[in-house]
């Protein structure tokens, strides 16, 4: 996990006006390999290990399998595709992925010199880490301070809740882009303040204007 992305993360369980501190027991290269990262104001600790952050309210049970599905190298064509929905050429920033488009991170990450691309699924905890590239899971919502990131791609299967709060995190001008997307997805969007820009095959982009 990135030592600067420790600074966007917030209490899942208190919400995104409270940001949490971070006790690092092993970096590398700046990266938190195992820690904890604590809310000042509830007094919940969300672990770290082997990179992996589990930002789940308690009571936290065992991991069930997410979307994203086990390591594997994804198809140049889907990275490309992303990475023009998200309509980000290059940083600094950080964009998240949730669900099925975490499958995606590695490869997006391998794109951009200066973002970080951060997954969340419950899959990750297996996959590998890599350069620019953070593993979380999460709930309820994304611990992720409001309208900090520069793009977020979001599974539609997730439902409504997710998609609004892909909207929530979401900075000015920044693009969310729903996949696997339910014919009422662009109204989601539209109920948390961002413009429908396309939908097309699935999948819906939309930006905060």
């Amino acid at each position: 996990m990135d030592l600067l992305l420790t600074d966007r993360l917030t209490c899942p369980r208190c919400g995104p006006e409270f940001g949490l501190i971070l006790l690092a027991d092993r970096m590398m290269d700046r990266r938190v390999v195992d820690g904890t990262l604590g809310c000042p104001n509830c007094r919940d600790a969300y672990p770290v290990q082997a990179g992996f952050g589990d930002l789940r309210a308690a009571p936290r049970k065992a991991l069930e399998p997410g979307l994203a599905g086990g390591p594997r190298e994804a198809e140049p064509e889907q990275i490309q595709r992303l990475a023009a929905l998200l309509g980000v050429a290059r940083g600094p920033g950080t964009m998240a992925l949730v669900g099925g488009p975490a499958a995606l991170g590695i490869s997006l990450a391998a794109l951009f010199e200066d973002v970080e691309i951060v997954g969340f699924d419950a899959d990750l905890s297996v996959w590998p880490e890599a350069p620019r590239w953070s593993r979380l899971t999460s709930g309820p919502g994304l611990p992720i301070f409001s309208r900090t990131l520069r793009g977020v791609a979001v599974d539609g299967r997730l439902g409504p809740a997710w998609v609004v709060e892909a909207a929530r995190v979401c900075a000015s001008l920044a693009r969310v882009v729903v996949s696997d997307a339910p014919a009422s997805a662009s109204s989601w969007l539209r109920e948390a303040g961002l413009d429908v820009m396309a939908v097309e095959d699935g999948t819906v982009v939309a930006a905060r204007r």
